[in-house]
């Protein structure tokens, strides 16, 4: 049986919302962060605006030695995995095929937190079309567009993986270093709190899956994961029913893939975060054999909204 979250009353945000203000003890934060990175002359710190950098203290709730060590490792990830992240891109054609098949999935609707909710449905993916480097690449690129809304950066991420019909024939190609290279990548080196993954209707073979790559997740993940089987209930106590489409037993319409595809597709797609410079690294090789997936076309501009707050 799951464990179940308290959730406190009204809505969050939808995607439309003001720009938080930052306050004055920020300021003070935020030059002590950039005080922290004049130690790292090794690290090219492409980016050191205020919108960006509050990104990493808001990920580690503003402790600065914390937030500082967040952003190293973004800049390392970045650097050990060039081709990751090369010509990261709305406009490549796998990551269209992987956004229209729903990876990811962001519900329109907040949770009682103010929490963003993921969702994507396993069974939609098709290997033959695309590889899993391009739906993790998919995923980066959209979270690289949600946490730049100061409440996604605060009150963090909820996500919801259906299972149901995944086939022994698509778990095959969940290889298991690019598993751990998205591990790594979401864990220690990405600024977002993820408050929550639920795994709803999991076959066997997920759950020897998830035994595999156990080892490389912290105790703090592990108890936030959360196996729900076929019992739908047990996600509704995490996860309010009207926020939730129709297939994960919601009271919202059916689950339509294409509502968050289009707005990341048509939001004009140049990525203003600059790519570190790359340096050699085995890693890329583990990229490059992960998949052969097609990359085109270059940066893209995001819109920045909201406001929002958490404690855990």
């Amino acid at each position: 049986m799951a464990q179940f979250l308290e959730f406190s009353n009204g809505y969050g945000p939808t995607w439309e919302q003001p720009v938080i203000k930052v306050p004055q003890s920020t300021k003070k934060t935020l030059l002590e962060l950039h005080e922290l990175m004049k130690t790292r002359p090794d690290i090219d710190f492409q980016r050191t605006d205020e919108d960006f950098l509050m990104r990493f203290l808001h990920a580690r709730k503003c402790i600065v030695e914390d937030a500082f060590e967040l952003l190293v490792n973004y800049y390392s990830y970045h650097q050990r995995n060039e081709e990751l992240f090369a010509r990261l891109s709305v406009e490549d054609e796998s990551i269209q095929l992987a956004l229209k098949d729903g990876f990811p999935g962001v519900l329109k609707n907040r949770d009682r937190k103010g929490r963003c909710v993921m969702v994507l449905f396993a069974a939609h993916w098709d290997p033959a079309a695309y590889s899993l480097l391009a739906v993790y690449r998919s995923m980066l690129l959209s979270l690289e567009h949600l946490v730049r809304k100061p409440c996604n950066q605060l009150n963090g991420f909820v996500v919801i993986v259906d299972w149901s019909d995944f086939s022994y024939r698509q778990s095959s190609n969940l290889n298991p270093r690019m598993l751990k290279l998205m591990i790594e990548g979401l864990q220690d080196c990405f600024p977002a709190r993820f408050k929550a993954v639920h795994f709803i209707s999991q076959p066997w073979y997920v759950d020897t899956i998830l035994t595999v790559i156990r080892p490389f997740l912290k105790e703090k993940t592990k108890k936030r994961i959360f196996l729900h089987g076929n019992n739908l209930s047990t996600l509704h106590e995490k996860v309010p029913k009207d926020v939730l489409p129709a297939e994960l037993g919601g009271e919202g319409p059916s689950y339509n893939p294409l509502l968050w595809a289009n707005k990341l597709i048509e939001s004009g797609a140049n990525l203003v975060e600059a790519t570190p410079k790359p340096v050699a690294s085995s890693q890329n090789e583990e990229v490059r054999n992960a998949s052969s997936s097609k990359r085109t076309s270059e940066t893209y501009t995001f819109d920045a909204f909201s406001e929002g707050e958490e404690d855990d």
